[in-house]
């Protein structure tokens, strides 16, 4: 479909305010999901967020990368474990999870934003001491929960133009290295910014009242309504710890949370920059 200039110039003017609203805030962007996978979801992910970048708005990237890490295992012929939903990380698999991750994953992913524009640094929780961690179960191995956001690095690196892009791995005063869940530090990494959003990319239309109806979607939901939705069962299975990590994020001082459909794309934009909205929102 094509637009004339003046259509162009009609887009351009609506998403003003919203540009305006933006400008100069700080945006957490998780990335995960389909939108990781899918090479066309994967240019849209990119192209969002160089776009914002271009636009003024700070953007913090903190990524997972489940799918390589299982396929790397898989070559090296070991099987991946999941416990609740927690991969088993013993030491040899930590290595697979850091290599992968502050590795392959991490620079491919700075080397998609430079060339579409956006100068940007790759970092790991262990970059600065970003991410000091403690373990969170011995049956998990170097599973870690975060003890607390060392964020200095990641605003030293906004402050010289650059996008931070984090891959998940902490560290403890023992020397230790752990795999940390990427939708607990993009949270926790959101509130020490003091971020103005947080957009949580998932592969759902986002938290539904009835799972298998889309058109059920809850577009806003308040963190004093949250409580009830979990007594309901409206909020459940893996889609639990996911709202418990949006509600922390909002009560640590996140403005907003959004939890978005990474299989639409262009969704980030779609989202900040227009009055249309998609997925779910919890704030206060």
């Amino acid at each position: 479909m094509e637009f004339s200039n003046a259509q162009r110039a009609q887009v351009l003017t609506h998403a003003l305010p919203y540009i305006q609203k933006y400008r100069d805030k700080i945006i957490v962007i998780k990335y995960g999901g389909s939108a990781m996978i899918d090479e066309h979801l994967k240019e849209s992910v990119m192209g969002d967020a160089v776009l914002l970048t271009l636009i003024g708005v700070k953007v913090v990237l903190v990524h997972g990368g489940g799918p390589e890490i299982n396929q790397m295992l898989g070559k090296i012929g070991k099987e991946s474990i999941f416990h609740n939903g927690l991969r088993v990380t013993d030491k040899e698999t930590m290595d697979v999870v850091q290599m992968v991750l502050a590795g392959k994953v991490n620079k491919t992913l700075v080397n998609h934003l430079e060339q579409l524009g956006a100068p940007s640094v790759g970092l790991s929780g262990l970059d600065g001491h970003l991410l000091e961690a403690t373990s969170r179960d011995e049956k998990l191995g170097f599973v870690g929960d975060i003890k607390q956001v060392h964020p200095r690095i990641i605003l030293d690196t906004l402050e010289k133009g650059y996008l931070p892009v984090i891959s998940t791995v902490g560290y403890d005063n023992e020397g230790h290295i752990y795999n940390i869940n990427a939708d607990t530090a993009a949270a926790e990494i959101a509130a020490a910014l003091g971020a103005e959003a947080l957009i949580s990319m998932t592969d759902i239309d986002g938290i539904l009242r009835d799972k298998n109806d889309p058109a059920s979607l809850i577009p806003l939901i308040r963190v004093d309504e949250a409580e009830e939705l979990k007594k309901s069962g409206i909020l459940q299975g893996g889609m639990l710890p996911k709202a418990d990590c949006c509600i922390k994020a909002v009560q640590s001082g996140v403005k907003k949370v959004f939890v978005l459909d990474g299989r639409i794309p262009h969704a980030i934009i779609i989202e900040l920059l227009t009055d249309e909205g998609l997925g779910t929102m919890f704030c206060n």
